[in-house]
């Protein structure tokens, strides 16, 4: 199931709109700052669809019932792009299990490249919800090769995708490989140029967020 937040209007709409802009994009406390806003309420859109249980308190005048969602979570964030996303994501789930996941793209002379992915740090995914978050999906590679690498940990019961953008591609190839996972993004893009950049896009969130990087 795929949820596209842009067609409701919010102001979620607003943060993407700044992390696209040239003109505001270049202030990388900035642009960490609106990844890390869109997380939050991308979070609490996740919220809506887990299971939920129902809880007693004790208030200082007597006890009151609530609903509360199921926080038998684990986030995973692909590094280095997706920590801001995933700071957010982790203020709503603050209780949720975390995993770290080095996929990046390893750049060939004829201007191809292949997904590696050389770390992995996660807790037990058995039984477990796992949101798997990435500020853009663009081939869907990195997502596809991260749930790969996290099989070693055991079986969630449901997955979550999350990004910020989206290529039609990259969304259609993530759709295909996992049909039966839920699919959050906050806004669609429907091409990709010959280096798989999503355009319009933002440019690289990873170097937005924390500078340039030498490419390897």
């Amino acid at each position: 199931m795929i949820h596209l937040l842009s067609e409701t209007p919010s102001v979620i709409g607003q943060f993407i709109a700044e992390m696209r802009d040239q003109s505001i994009q270049s202030d990388s406390l900035r642009f960490r700052y609106n990844m890390e806003r869109v997380g939050e309420l991308m979070a609490y859109e996740i919220s809506k669809t887990l299971t939920t249980t129902t809880k007693t308190v004790d208030t200082p005048l007597g006890q009151a019932t609530a609903v509360v969602p199921d926080q038998n979570l684990v986030l995973g964030c692909i590094l280095r792009a997706g920590l801001p996303f995933h700071d957010g994501m982790l203020r709503i789930f603050d209780r949720a299990g975390n995993a770290f996941i080095s996929a990046f793209r390893k750049h060939h002379k004829d201007g191809s490249f292949d997904i590696n992915v050389e770390y992995v740090s996660c807790p037990d995914l058995n039984g477990k919800t796992l949101i798997l978050g990435d500020p853009m999906l663009a081939t869907g590679s990195s997502m596809v090769k991260t749930v790969e690498a996290l099989k070693a940990f055991g079986q969630p019961n449901e997955i979550h995708f999350a990004a910020i953008i989206a290529a039609s591609e990259g969304l259609d190839y993530v759709r295909r490989m996992f049909p039966k996972s839920r699919i959050w993004i906050g806004a669609l893009d429907e091409e990709l140029t010959a280096k798989a950049y999503i355009v319009p896009g933002l440019g690289d969130a990873g170097d937005l967020a924390f500078g340039m990087k030498v490419q390897e």
